[in-house]
């Protein structure tokens, strides 16, 4: 099976009323286990690849590994760039065969948005791929995105309506609430699901997205500074909010934290009960196991998207 692009996934998702998971991938095992993981479950699957990632991993190696994914697996798997962030980086991922890019210029005043999420979009669709874009900001960090709260600002419903119209983009990023990073609210969690529905009114069997919705696992958390780690205070969206957000429309969920977070904790503590260990292939083994065994949770518990293939 080759790559697919999310179009056919999300539609039937919408249907359904589930979300896809969009996880962001930076090497071998954090594939393999997110894949192993949708493979028993039987779901669809978004793999995304970030600026960081790409630094990080050399995009040559990161698109070979998926492609073994689906050698390996047999599932329909979308690639998909993650905040891009100009016309030529979303180019560049599309000629080396994504089938599906992010354009984020929410950081450009509105008319400047639509301009060059357009012309992404009439690039993209030229050769079979689907775009995404944001309309909205969203505070945290995650890689080269860095916004801070002052500047973060809540999407309008009606610029959204007026934005899929211009840019006849395939998928819409909104900010109802979510941050990215470890540190997502401070007080009680709130999402603002009266937003989220009325642009649902508005953009009608539309594909929205969920950027920075990892769930900052407590358990993990927990795990990584029992082990030395210094995350305290993290919070992320509770899950049954996630759940809620797919119920209304949301058709992708973006999961990165929760993945680094379960990694990091299954290392840290493998290594702090074995200190002669130094074989990679033992605790990046127990790293990758650990991502299979949330992702399996988040795609049967959260995303709802088990057994859809």
């Amino acid at each position: 099976m080759p790559l697919v692009t999310s179009k056919e996934i999300f539609q039937k998702a919408y249907e359904g009323k589930y979300a896809i998971g969009a996880f962001n991938v930076n090497n071998m095992e954090i594939i393999q286990g997110i894949v192993d993981a949708a493979k028993e479950e039987s779901s669809p699957l978004i793999l995304q690849v970030s600026a960081g990632a790409r630094k990080y991993a050399n995009p040559n190696y990161l698109k070979k590994l998926v492609e073994a994914a689906i050698i390996d697996s047999n599932l329909p798997i979308v690639l998909h760039l993650d905040h891009g962030d100009s016309f030529e980086l979303c180019k560049q991922c599309i000629d080396d065969g994504f089938t599906s890019v992010m354009i984020d210029a929410s950081h450009h005043p509105f008319e400047e948005n639509i301009a060059i999420t357009k012309k992404v979009v009439e690039y993209a669709h030229s050769k079979g791929v689907v775009v995404e874009a944001e309309l909205g900001r969203l505070a945290g960090i995650e890689d080269a995105v860095n916004v801070s709260e002052k500047d973060a600002t809540f999407t309008n419903p009606e610029e959204a309506a007026e934005f899929v119209e211009k840019t006849g983009v395939d998928s819409l990023a909104i900010a109802i609430g979510t941050s990215h990073g470890a540190y997502k609210f401070k007080g009680e969690p709130n999402l603002d699901f009266e937003r989220l529905e009325t642009i649902t009114k508005l953009l009608p069997n539309f594909p929205l997205v969920l950027h920075g919705a990892s769930t900052v696992m407590p358990d993990f958390v927990k795990l990584c500074n029992e082990y030395g780690g210094n995350i305290p205070g993290a919070q992320g969206v509770p899950e049954e909010m996630l759940r809620r957000a797919a119920l209304l429309g949301v058709c992708k969920i973006n999961i990165d934290t929760d993945l680094r977070l379960a990694m990091t904790a299954a290392i840290r503590k493998s290594l702090a009960e074995d200190p002669k260990n130094f074989d990679p292939r033992s605790y990046l083994g127990v790293g990758r196991k650990a991502i299979k065994e949330m992702v399996q949770h988040k795609i049967a518990n959260v995303l709802g998207s088990s057994n859809t293939l």
